[in-house]
């Protein structure tokens, strides 16, 4: 992409009325638009971003064993009324009629609707396990949205729903998200710690929230330092292996992280003290066992072996895809402006022409740009009739990982320059090594 042909609308001021800094980098950089309160448009660098955040969950889910599917926006409200949920669920339920006078209610979580599907079209316990997905725009009535996209009303969700036979098998399956989770926030460059939390209207008592350390995070949580030093890497998980699932899960959550809602001090107080903290987090996904609590109420059962019909075992799985794009400025950014993690960059390489419309810069330029695009990357060349520092401005804004930096001085020396932007280190390389270099780093990740 040539940014003087690309729809980029940035800000030179920071938006009065961003109060967090991924509200304000996200409005500045050009990624997102409010369309009313805690709504926004998602501009096409935002949407790059939004959709390579859904493409790993998409590879991740797929990885495990999970199976995509697309449910509506709109439910009937007879389903919420058969689980008991319609009247409880609160005021962030946005409900309505359509022309017919029947209620109707925008979707704020789907247990109800997948559970319908499930008992339509599986009867019997040969067709368990069986995990199914979406990633759908969700609507919850914000008392008070705020935070850009952090706390918004409209956001775009992965949910998922494990139905499975017995309790056991229904563990399973949590273990299995919990891996599943683990590798997906890694691949985002975030390290997300699975804290004990409160399951609130989904409803069970088994579940663990993900959360990124954030200054700015809705919740307070409470820690042992170790925790923070796990990591998943590139090992490789049997996700039919029961074992292993439950290793990891032990591995994880053995050390106390809890939210506030479930915090117990004296817990707290057996971690050692030179371990022990307090800050806040930002969630980011979040995993449920509930056992047969929408399968009871809604008839969702399968004929077991003995023939005896069985109400089957249920969880749900959440990311919150959109919530994810302010969650990781917020954990990768500085007085410049958003710094991408490799793997959810919009674009791999930024490309800066300090002398548009000198043949020889002019013809470097395109040669990089073509090469970059032969390796499968996508660069962003900075190809507008501006000055240096504006272009630079600009590049520090959006965050890209990488920048090759094209002059006529550097090229009388058959140089260019190739600078970080998590570091802001640079190098002076040949253009063709430029691009090996950002080929390779891009090679490793993929």
């Amino acid at each position: 992409m040539r940014l003087s042909r690309y729809f980029l609308p940035v800000l030179k001021e920071n938006p009065s009325e961003a109060q967090i800094v991924s509200h304000r980098l996200m409005l500045r950089a050009g990624m997102i638009k409010q369309a009313a309160a805690g709504i926004y448009s998602w501009l096409p660098l935002g949407f790059k971003v939004l959709r390579k955040l859904e493409n790993i969950v998409h590879e991740e889910q797929a990885r495990a064993g999970h199976i995509a599917i697309q449910m509506p926006i709109l439910q009937s409200a007879d389903l919420w009324r058969e689980s008991g949920r319609y009247d409880d669920y609160g005021q962030e339920m946005l409900r309505m009629q359509d022309r017919h006078g029947r209620d109707m209610l925008y979707t704020p979580t789907a247990e109800e609707l997948v559970t319908d599907i499930f008992r339509g079209h599986v009867s019997s316990y040969k067709d368990l396990p069986l995990t199914l997905y979406q990633i759908q725009w969700k609507f919850r009535d914000e008392i008070r949205p705020r935070f850009g996209v952090m706390r918004g009303r409209e956001f775009y969700m992965k949910d998922g729903y494990n139905f499975d036979l017995t309790k056991e098998d229904a563990l399973h399956a949590y273990n299995r998200h919990l891996v599943s989770y683990l590798r997906t926030y890694e691949r985002m460059g975030l390290r997300a710690i699975p804290m004990r939390a409160d399951s609130g209207p989904i409803g069970g008592d088994d579940t663990h929230e993900f959360l990124v350390l954030a200054d700015t995070g809705e919740s307070e949580v409470f820690y042992d330092s170790a925790v923070t030093d796990l990591t998943f890497g590139d090992r490789e998980i049997d996700y039919d292996s029961r074992d292993q699932c439950q290793a990891i899960l032990e591995e994880f959550t053995s050390k106390y992280a809890r939210t506030d809602e479930t915090h117990d001090e004296a817990l707290f107080n057996e971690v050692p003290e030179e371990r022990r903290r307090i800050a806040r987090g930002i969630e980011v996904g979040q995993i449920f066992y509930f056992g047969t609590k929408y399968s009871e109420a809604m008839g969702a059962t399968v004929q077991g072996p003995d023939g005896k019909p069985l109400p089957v075992h249920m969880g749900s799985h959440g990311i919150g895809v959109s919530r994810l794009v302010g969650a990781i400025i917020e954990a990768s950014h500085d007085d410049k402006g958003i710094i991408w993690p490799e793997g959810v960059t919009p674009f791999h390489c930024g490309i800066v022409n300090l002398k548009q419309g000198d043949d020889e810069a002019d013809t470097a330029c395109e040669s990089i740009y073509d090469a970059l695009t032969a390796l499968g990357l996508e660069p962003l060349y900075d190809d507008r009739n501006e000055r240096a520092g504006g272009k630079f401005a600009t590049m520090d804004l959006i965050g890209l990982p990488w920048r090759i930096t094209v002059g006529p001085r550097g090229l009388k020396n058959g140089v260019v320059e190739l600078t970080s932007r998590r570091t802001g280190e640079s190098e002076e390389l040949s253009p063709e090594a430029a691009v090996a270099k950002v080929g390779q780093i891009y090679a490793k990740i993929a």
